[in-house]
C-alpha cells in the first residue's frame, strides 16, 4: 500500500518502469485482498459464510489476482527485453507497446479468469451448511483444470521470464565486449566497469526474480497436480496445504521490492 502511495503521487513523473509497478501492485494487492485474505477467513470458519455470488466473484477475483501478478511480470520483462535487445523499435514505440502490454496483460487476466465463474459455487455440503465449492466433469474435469491452470499461471510465463532474460543477459555482455575492443585503454576501464556493473546488476535481478518466483509458486503447483492426478497418495494435509499456498501468494509480497530495489 505505501509503495502504491508513493508511485501515485509521483505518476506524472513515471519512467516505464514506474508505470508497471504501479500496475503490479494493484495486481498483488488484488491477491491480498481476495485471495490471501478469504482463505484465511475460510480456515477460521471452516466454510465459506456468504451468498453463491459472493463465492463466484471471490474466485473469480482470486485467479485475477494470479494472473494479473504474474503476467505484469511478464509485461515488465518483455518490455525490458525491448529496450535492451532492440532498442530503436522500442525508442519509436515505447509508449504505444507499454500501455498495450500493461493493457493486454489485464485483459489475459480477466478473460482466463472466466471459468472460475461457472466452476464454483455455492452448495450444501453437510445438512443446512454450505460451502464455496467447485464442480468438475468427472473423472477428468479437475485434472484438465488444474493442468491448465499450473501450464498459463506458472511453466508458461517461467518459459517467457527464462528466454527474455538469457537474451537480455547475453546482448549486455556483447555490447560490453564490443565497446571494450573499440575503447581506448582508458575508455576501457572505466567503460567496462560501468557496463560490467550493469550486468551484474541485470544477472542479479535475473537470478532473484526467477528463485523467488519458482520457490513461491512451484510447491503450490506440484501439490495441485499430484492431488489432481493422484489423489491418494498425496502425502501432506490439510495446514500443510493451507502454508503451500500462503507462500504462493508470498510472491506478491516480493514482487514490488524486487523491482523497486533493481530499478
Amino acid at each position: 500500500m505505501f509503495l502504491l502511495h508513493a508511485m501515485w503521487k509521483k505518476r506524472k513523473r513515471n519512467t516505464r518502469t514506474h508505470l508497471f509497478l504501479l500496475h503490479l501492485c494493484i495486481a498483488d494487492l488484488v491477491v491480498a485482498f481476495f485471495q490471501v485474505l478469504p482463505q484465511f477467513s475460510m480456515e477460521i470458519t471452516h466454510h465459506f459464510r456468504g451468498s453463491d455470488f459472493v463465492c463466484r466473484a471471490v474466485k473469480y477475483l482470486q485467479v485475477v489476482g494470479m494472473f494479473a501478478s504474474t503476467y505484469m511480470i511478464v509485461a515488465m520483462t518483455i518490455d525490458r527485453y525491448h529496450a535492451v535487445c532492440r532498442p530503436m523499435v522500442s525508442f519509436f514505440k515505447s509508449s504505444f507497446r507499454r500501455y498495450l502490454a500493461i493493457g493486454a496483460a489485464w485483459l489475459i487476466s480477466l478473460a482466463f479468469s472466466t471459468p472460475q465463474l461457472f466452476i464454483f459455487s455455492l452448495q450444501e455440503v453437510e445438512d443446512n451448511l454450505y460451502d464455496c465449492w467447485a464442480t468438475f466433469i468427472e473423472p477428468w474435469g479437475g485434472k484438465i483444470y488444474i493442468s491448465w491452470i499450473t501450464l498459463s499461471v506458472f511453466l508458461l510465463p517461467v518459459t517467457i521470464l527464462l528466454y527474455c532474460q538469457i537474451k537480455i543477459c547475453f546482448t549486455i555482455y556483447f555490447n560490453i565486449k564490443k565497446k571494450s575492443l573499440q575503447a581506448t585503454e582508458s575508455q576501457r576501464r572505466a567503460g567496462t566497469k560501468g557496463m560490467s556493473s550493469a550486468m551484474l546488476k541485470t544477472v542479479k535481478m535475473t537470478f532473484i526474480i526467477i528463485i523467488v518466483y519458482t520457490i513461491c509458486w512451484s510447491p503450490f503447483f506440484v501439490v495441485q497436480l499430484w492431488s489432481a492426478w493422484s489423489p491418494s497418495n498425496v502425502p501432506i494435509n490439510g495446514p500443510v496445504f493451507v502454508i503451500i499456498m500462503l507462500l504462493a501468494s508470498l510472491n506478491s509480497c516480493t514482487n514490488p521490492w524486487i523491482y523497486l530495489y533493481y530499478s
